[in-house]
Parts: structure tokens; sequence; C-alpha cells
């Protein structure tokens, strides 16, 4: 099954991903801040993760998403952006982070689901183009 971990610190929108994601095959874990975010990933090796930008704690999305592309076990783990935080500015520094995808909120839980599907299977190809 497809592991993706949600490091989000509103329950609210923590419900609203799940459901999002209610469809696909996915074992959905969750986090509330960027610490518990980052050794989350470390232990889980999650097929996926989805990571807001302003967390309570020490570290911030950002933060979090530029560790785990200094690792070598997360490099090609896709890793989607989806904060409050819609600036230019805000989707630079996602792309500097290493983040897959930046999406901004209030989402679309049909763009989410898409989006998702598309890393996921972007994800599942790379290693057979690689292979031939």
């Amino acid at each position: 099954m497809t592991r993706i971990l949600v490091v989000e610190d509103q329950a609210d929108i923590r419900r609203l991903i799940r459901w999002s994601l209610e469809e696909g095959d996915y074992e959905i874990f969750e986090a509330t801040n960027g610490r518990m975010g980052l050794d989350a990933a470390r232990a889980l090796r999650p097929d996926l993760v989805l990571l807001d930008v302003m967390m309570p704690g020490e570290l911030d999305g950002f933060q979090v998403c530029t560790q785990l592309r200094a690792d070598p076990a997360h490099a090609a783990l896709p890793i989607v952006m989806l904060t409050a935080r819609a600036q230019e500015s805000d989707r630079r520094a996602g792309e500097l982070a290493g983040a897959s995808e930046y999406l901004s909120k209030p989402f679309s839980p049909m763009v989410l689901a898409d989006t998702v599907t598309r890393l996921l299977e972007a994800r599942q190809r790379a290693p057979a183009q690689s292979a031939g």
C-alpha cells in the first residue's frame, strides 16, 4: 500500500486531506509539526509527503523539505508543499527547498488528489525509465 505522510498542524486541514484522498489506496500517516514530520519521514519512509509551511515548533516546512532533500534516502521523495503562503517568493522558497509541487490553501480536493496521483505515477515510472 502507498504511504502518504501529512505534516500539518491544523486538524481540520488534515481531515480535508484525508477526505480528498479517500478514493486512493493510501495508508495515511500524520504529524503535527516539523520535527515530528521529519522524524516520521525517516522512520516510515513514505512514498509521498504533504507538507505545510507554517507550523509550531523549531522547524517550518521549508526546513523539513530541505533536510529531507539533503538525505540521499529521501532525495527523490515527492514532496508537496500545501500552504497558505501563496506569494511568488514563497513558491520560489519552496522550489529552493526542493518541493516537487507547491499548492496554495484553500486548495481544491480534486487538484490535490490529481497532484498526488501524478507524482506517485511518475515515481513508479522513474526506475523503469532509468533501467531501460
